[in-house]
Order: structure tokens, then sequence, then C-alpha cells
């Protein structure tokens, strides 16, 4: 089969998952914002004349513009990210590194962040609102798709290798971790992902991850809000009414719905409550109104992405487009399983939205940009390069001169051991 072709089926399926999710997402957003009551602002007045509610609506634009940021990031070729320059401040995705975490920090100053429902995550844009978090979370895996594949440093030594790769994770996740527990923990599992992918040593690994899992536990223990979450996933029903609502309401909209659904736009705890109906429990407004077929479909979407992603990791390709494609599709697989494991209630609560389903606005844009950067390394075809050499060991000349110095050694002993005898005249 010609490897022309067999690239350009993974892009026209690739555009048929993102499409089809985008799609299915406009409508179940429109579906989940439809409310029993009868009074209407003058937006979602003037949406339904059309047909729409003003939430759906306003998913509806972002999802169009994040498409549109799809095919337009696809047409590049993603190979300009991953070359190494002459000095290290040149690479642009050292700038993006460094742009989102200074947006990061911008969030926690007072009167400059937007805080909504208690959390400071959003900084406003004018008309729309910018979560940092999304930001970073991509900027992680293209540094680490850049800085693994380049290795700029021997990775091999813990404290000039390794250490200086995981200083940024941790520094993201710290300012991350303040105000949205769930995106650190993702981008965590995401960049240990990325390490194990890039062949770091393992013992490293279990030497850092300790003090992560404590430093996670003490955030956790530190907000309080946190620590009720946790104690209410063990037995939601001790708080039905406090900690606990979110998951029995989520829980009774898969009872409600069955195997058949009850009907698109039937959905019972859509109406006033299932909390977050259209951004963290949007999974549940699906099987309750779309029964097994909506959680096969959305789930088998989900499975296309990552298959693709796969699927150009086991191509002979260039190893920063490989190792971009292996954390683009962890990214979106590690946040679609926990954001079904949330609405199923197999772990606490984390916060975490649906990728390219759930009503959003920058953070929606920003993923669809993020694949169509896979879009990019399906359609762009690089050699693979030659393996990349260790550096030399400094100790390596010490070690030949005492080699050297041993067998010049032996071979006088030898000499004064066994003579050679005179030469009869």
């Amino acid at each position: 089969m010609d490897a022309s072709i067999y690239r350009l089926r993974h892009r026209d399926l690739l555009t048929l998952c993102v499409t089809a999710l985008l799609l299915f997402g406009a409508i179940m957003v429109q579906s989940a914002s439809m409310s029993a009551s009868g009074s209407a602002s003058g937006s979602a007045l003037a949406a339904a004349k059309w047909g729409w509610s003003a939430p759906g609506l306003k998913h509806a634009l972002f999802a169009a513009v994040g498409l549109g940021a799809f095919f337009l990031i696809g047409q590049f070729d993603y190979a300009a990210l991953g070359r190494y320059p002459t000095r290290l401040w040149k690479a642009p995705v050292l700038w993006l590194l460094v742009g989102s975490a200074v947006l990061c920090l911008l969030v926690l100053v007072p009167h400059v962040g937007l805080e909504v429902n208690g959390a400071r995550r959003w900084l406003p844009l004018g008309p729309v609102q910018v979560q940092p978090s999304e930001l970073a979370k991509w900027a992680i895996v293209l540094f680490l798709s850049w800085w693994l594949t380049n290795r700029p440093l021997d990775l091999s030594r813990f404290t000039t290798g390794f250490l200086p790769t995981v200083i940024p994770i941790a520094a993201i996740c710290l300012l991350v971790v303040i105000q949205d527990f769930g995106t650190a923990a993702l981008i965590m599992l995401c960049a240990l992902g990325m390490l194990l992918a890039g062949r770091i040593k393992t013992w490293h690994l279990m030497v850092a991850i300790p003090p992560v899992l404590m430093a996670g536990m003490w955030f956790i223990m530190h907000k309080e809000y946190r620590w009720r979450r946790m104690t209410a996933f063990v037995d939601p029903w001790a708080a039905p009414q406090g900690e606990g609502y979110h998951m029995i309401q989520s829980l009774l909209s898969f009872a409600t719905g069955g195997v058949p659904g009850k009907g698109l736009g039937n959905g019972i705890q859509k109406l006033g409550y299932l909390p977050e109906d259209t951004t963290d429990f949007i999974f549940a407004v699906i099987c309750e109104e779309l029964g097994l077929f909506g959680a096969i479909l959305t789930i088998a979407l989900y499975l296309g992405v990552i298959y693709i992603a796969w699927q150009a990791v086991k191509q002979k390709r260039d190893s920063f487009g490989r190792m971009l494609a292996f954390g683009i599709g962890s990214m979106i697989g590690l946040q679609a399983a926990i954001n079904i494991a949330v609405a199923t209630v197999s772990v606490p609560t984390k916060g975490l939205s649906l990728p390219l389903i759930s009503a959003g606005g920058s953070g929606l844009i920003i993923t669809c940009a993020a694949l169509g950067l896979l879009y990019s390394v399906t359609r762009y075809d690089h050699p693979e390069e030659e393996p990349l050499k260790e550096p030399p060991d400094p100790w390596e000349p010490w070690e030949e001169m005492k080699v050297s110095t041993s067998a010049l050694g032996a071979s006088a002993i030898w000499t004064a051991l066994n003579p050679v005898p005179a030469a009869k005249s």
C-alpha cells in the first residue's frame, strides 16, 4: 500500500473524529442548556428565535472557531517547533512555556484574575475569558516533546539532566494546583507518561514520585473543600445535600436513562437537578438522553483520536513528531477518561471538562489547535534521524590509562618471570 495513501486515511479519520466531537458537543450542550423555566434573558430570547439557547449558541460559535483553528494549525509543518536553535533562548517552545507560566501567575493576582464559583482560574480578555491552565498543559506537552528528543542535557544523570527536566513541570503544576487541582494532576500524569516514553531512568522517577504524592496530599488537605470531596467519594449518601450531591445526581442520570435513554432533549436531571450539566457532567446528560448508544459513540470517537496518535507513534518518522503525537494522544485520552470516571463516580470530582464536547471557550479552541498539530504530524513526513549518541564519559580516558598501565605492568612481570633465552652464537 502506498505510504501517502496510508497517511491520508489517518488525516481523514482524525478530521472526522474532531468534527464529529465538536458537532456532537454543540448538540448536547444545546440540549443540556434547555430549562424548564419560562423566563429568559434578552440574549436567550434572541437566540431562541433561531432555535438555540444562549449557552448553546455561544458554544457553537466557539466550536466553529475551534474547527477553524484545527485546520489552520494543521497546515503548518510541526517540525519548525522541534528544531534545536543555535541559542537556547531562540526556541519557540520555551517562550510558550514561559508565557503560559506568566499567565498562570497573573491569574493569582487580585483584581487581575477572574473568580467564578469560588475559583480563580480565568483572565478577562474582552468579551471572552481565557483559562491559562489550558495553555499551560499543552505547553508542557510541547516542551517535553522538544526537550526529550533533542536532549540538550545528559538525561542519564540525575542532578544535571533529570532535575532540569522536571523543574519546569513542577513549577507549572505548582502555579496551577493552587486553584485547579484536577488540571495539575492531569499535567503530572501526562508528563509522567511522556518521561517514561522518553526513556528516563526508572530510578529517577522512583525518587521523584514520593515527594510529588506528599505534595499532592498536602494540597488536598490544605483546602477543606478538597478534603470533603475525598471523604464524600467514599460515602456520597453521608452528605446528600452537600459534597455528595453532584455524585448522587450523576448516578441518577444513568439510572433514569437506562440502556435506551430517554431521547434527545428529554432528560430530567438537567432541569435544575444536575449541577454543571454542560461542562463537568455532560457525559451524564449524554447517557441519560442517548443511553448506551451515546456512551459508546462518545468513547469510540476518543478512541479514534488515540488510535491515530498511536499510529503516528509507530511510523518511522522523526522522534519529535512521534513524541508530540504521543503527548497529544495521552493528554486527550487522560482528560476524557478522568471526566468519564468522575461522571460515573469512579473517582472523586476533579472539575475537568470533556474535551471538545463540554461547553467552553478558550480551552476548546486551544484543544482544537493542539489536535491541529497532530493533524500536521500525520500530514508531513520527516525521515527518522540517527539515534542520539550519549555524551562521552569524562572518566573514560582515565579508565583507558588504567587499563594500559595494568597491561604494561602485567607484560613486565611476565617478561621478568619468563626471560627470553639468549641466542646461540
